[in-house]
């Protein structure tokens, strides 16, 4: 069974970047997906996007395209999230989950019932 381990978040002004890391273990890393999403205080938990370990391909939500940038490295069994230019409305738990399938072409949003193995979240605060 996949685990997956979130760590990088933190406090961070408006502006500025922060790496988020997700680390896998069991399964083969090449065979599934990891997925990032968010859940902001009060709010439903939602997608940010999405990596295909096999190639590399990625997928991101609207609200976050050209800020956030989501990469893989095989030999860590890691995912990263890059997020730039961060904004209040960033601040959520964030997390990541493994998922097989759940990252390709012609994808429209990040399908959470197709991710089923999750993380525990790591807190990202954006101060104003």
């Amino acid at each position: 069974e996949v685990q997956v381990v979130e760590s990088g978040g933190g406090l961070v002004q408006a502006g500025g970047s922060l790496n988020l890391s997700c680390a896998a273990s069991g399964g083969t890393f090449d065979s599934y997906a990891i997925g990032w999403f968010r859940q902001a205080p009060g709010k439903e938990r939602e997608g940010v996007g999405c990596v295909r370990a096999s190639d590399g391909f990625t997928y991101y939500e609207d609200s976050v395209k050209g800020r956030f940038t989501i990469s893989s490295d095989s030999v860590k069994s890691t995912v990263y999230l890059r997020m730039d230019s961060l904004e209040p409305a960033d601040t959520a738990v964030y997390y990541c989950a493994a998922g097989y399938y759940a990252c390709a072409q012609g994808m429209r949003a990040v399908v959470q019932a197709l991710f089923g193995s999750w993380g525990q979240g790591t807190q990202v605060t954006v101060s104003s």
